[in-house]
């Protein structure tokens, strides 16, 4: 599954490994990723793509508050 905008995938390496985040952006390589609780939507975390493992879920709405990104991670994230 490719990596896009709106895609929920999870931290294979680094310090956040195994947690859920929502990319908002991609470009060269790199992901913007935020999960609206460490990481916020003003301050996302780049991150490079293989770091990265994609789920089956794409987010097709708004992803512009830091409340919308906690909700739609919720049942990612154990409730």
């Amino acid at each position: 599954m490719d990596i896009q905008k709106g895609s929920i995938v999870r931290a294979k390496a680094g310090r956040d490994k195994g947690r859920f985040f929502v990319v908002l952006s991609t470009e060269d390589g790199y992901a913007l990723i935020a999960d609206g609780r460490r990481r916020r939507v003003e301050h996302p975390k780049r991150k490079k793509l293989i770091h990265l493992a994609p789920t089956n879920t794409v987010h097709t709405g708004s992803l512009e508050t830091n409340p919308k990104i906690k909700q739609i991670l919720r049942e990612f994230n154990g409730g």
